[in-house]
This record gives C-alpha cells, sequence and structure tokens, in this order.
C-alpha cells in the first residue's frame, strides 16, 4: 500500500508539472498573439498615416526640405509677388540666379475684387523696373464684386507703360451662386474691358484643374495662359500655355520666406513679343476702332435683331 501512495504522489506530481507546462505555453501563445495583434495595428496606422498625412504631401516635403528642382528646358524664369513677400532686397534679387540663369520677369500683385490695393504694389512695381526686370501687374477675381467694378477698380490703380507684361487676371474661385455661363461672361467683362484700355490681351492665371473645369470654352482660347501646377518635373496640363508657377516655396536672396517661382514657355525674344507695345498713332487708333464698330454692326444685323452690344452686358 505505501509503494501506491508513492506512486499515487508521483502520478499527481507528473500531472502538476503538466498543468504547469501547459499554462505556460498557453500564455506564450496569448503573448506572441498579443504581439501579432500590436504588430498588424502599428501596420495599419502606419499605412494609414503614410495615406492621409505623407503621400498626398510628399512632393511638398521634399519642396520644402530636399535639393532644390526646377522644370528642365526652360531658360527665362521669373517670380510673382505681394506683400505677403514683406520688404524686398531688390539690389540682392537682381543678382538672383535659378537654375544657372538670371531671373528675366516680376509680376506684381496690384488689386484683388473692387476695393483693396496691395501695400506694397507701388513699391514693387517701381522697384521691379529700375532694376531691370521685365513687370507686370495682377488683379486677383473676387466672387463678392462684378467685372466692371473691378476692371475699373485695376485701372484706376494700375499705370502700365510700354514694355510691360499684359494686365493678368487672377482667377481661383466662382460664386457657387452663379452658374457656368455667367461667371465666364464675368471674366470676358473683364478681360474686355483692360484688353481695349491696353490693346493687349490680358494673360489669365488659374490652376490646370480650375482651367479644365471651367475656362475650357473656346472664347477663352485667344488669351494667353499662366497655369499654376505645383511640385511635379511636367505639368499636366496638355492645352496651350505661356507661364508655368511650378512652385510657391522657392527661395531667392532678397525676399525672406518663400515666393512663387516661375518660367515662360520660351524664349525671351517671344517673351518680349507679348509685352505692352508703343501706342499706336491716335488716327491708326480710330481706323481700327471704326472698322471694328462697323464689324460689330454687321455682326449684328446679320444674326440677331434682338441682339445688344457687348458693352449692354455692363449696364
Amino acid at each position: 500500500m505505501p509503494k501506491k501512495r508513492r506512486k499515487s504522489h508521483t502520478i499527481a506530481k507528473g500531472t502538476d508539472r503538466v498543468r504547469k507546462v501547459g499554462a505556460g505555453e498557453a500564455r506564450s501563445g496569448t503573448h506572441a498573439a498579443r504581439w501579432v495583434a500590436v504588430a498588424v495595428v502599428a501596420v495599419v496606422y502606419a499605412w494609414a498615416f503614410y495615406s492621409l498625412f505623407v503621400e498626398p504631401f510628399g512632393f511638398r516635403w521634399r519642396a520644402l526640405y530636399g535639393d532644390p528642382a526646377y522644370p528642365q528646358g526652360f531658360s527665362v524664369h521669373g517670380i510673382d509677388i505681394s506683400h505677403h513677400q514683406g520688404k524686398i532686397d531688390w539690389t540682392k534679387l537682381s543678382n538672383a540666379m535659378v537654375d544657372r540663369n538670371t531671373l528675366t520677369f516680376v509680376m506684381v500683385k496690384a488689386t484683388e475684387g473692387s476695393d483693396f490695393l496691395d501695400d506694397c504694389f507701388e513699391e514693387n512695381f517701381r522697384k521691379a523696373r529700375e532694376h531691370g526686370f521685365i513687370r507686370g501687374a495682377y488683379h486677383y477675381w473676387s466672387t463678392i464684386s462684378t467685372a466692371r467694378e473691378q476692371a475699373s477698380f485695376f485701372l484706376d490703380n494700375v499705370k502700365l507703360e510700354t514694355g510691360d507684361l499684359p494686365p493678368m487676371l487672377d482667377v481661383e474661385a466662382k460664386a457657387e451662386t452663379m452658374s457656368d455661363e455667367d461667371f465666364q461672361m464675368e471674366l470676358l467683362a473683364w478681360l474686355h474691358i483692360v484688353e481695349d484700355k491696353y490693346h493687349v490681351k490680358p494673360i489669365i492665371y488659374t490652376y490646370y484643374k480650375f482651367k479644365e473645369r471651367y475656362l475650357k470654352d473656346e472664347r477663352f482660347d485667344p488669351y494667353p495662359f499662366w497655369i499654376a501646377h505645383y511640385y511635379v518635373s511636367d505639368i499636366q496640363y496638355r492645352g496651350a500655355w505661356k507661364f508655368w508657377q511650378h512652385t510657391d516655396v522657392g527661395r531667392l536672396p532678397g525676399i525672406k520666406g518663400f515666393v512663387d517661382l516661375d518660367i515662360y514657355n520660351g524664349s525671351r525674344f517671344g517673351l518680349e513679343k507679348l509685352l505692352i507695345p508703343e501706342e499706336a498713332p491716335l488716327d491708326t487708333l480710330m481706323m481700327e476702332e471704326t472698322d471694328s464698330l462697323e464689324t460689330d454692326s454687321t455682326f449684328y444685323e446679320e444674326n440677331d435683331s434682338d441682339a445688344q452690344p457687348f458693352d449692354t452686358f455692363f449696364d
């Protein structure tokens, strides 16, 4: 009997050891499962972070913190500026280089809407010419003022001269309550009023998706386009364009902080052909105006007896 008790005792000890081993293995399995779960969650969070915060802005981060990258195959470079650039050291800027090319042109913000004049416009506009740049002035389109009000305000405050770039309309938004057709007619009204003043086609600045959405109408085809498309080596817009704003995080001596960098799609000779020409003699302008009025009159008579001249859209 004692032997049996010892045997029973031995069996009990063995069972305890088995139970302990089994419990240990179970705990190890639980820990492993937890680590696998943690790893899966970490991977999911990493993927979500990359998809939401890194990938969409990767090009901008590289532009901000990587080596400067410029579109290849272009030699005529420029910038566009406003009060956001603050006080500019024009002497330093006049010696600035972009991709081993000197700066050629400067487009200066002048007005916005029907009552905002950029604080730095007059100084920037004057200094740009004094330091040998081809200069220009632009108007920022407002969705709360009429085309006539905005065009009048621009013309009252901006006096372009021979050798300046054509006036530019910066349009980036459409009023939600306005139809596409009415929006287009308003833009065309501004363009026609300003063109009538300077006898050159104004430039239209916009980003390429906005151009595709609202400005594909053939009535805008005669105007030179300045397309904004950032952080890419090749512009994706496939229509005709004259200027490309390729980054908003450029850095140049003379300017504290970032500045927009632009290129002209062609040679300096081609750029100079765009500039405001010397005023034609008064009799030549009167002859052109007479011919234009006769053509307009014939057009309305032949096409619609109820049609009204374009000027009536401003009344």
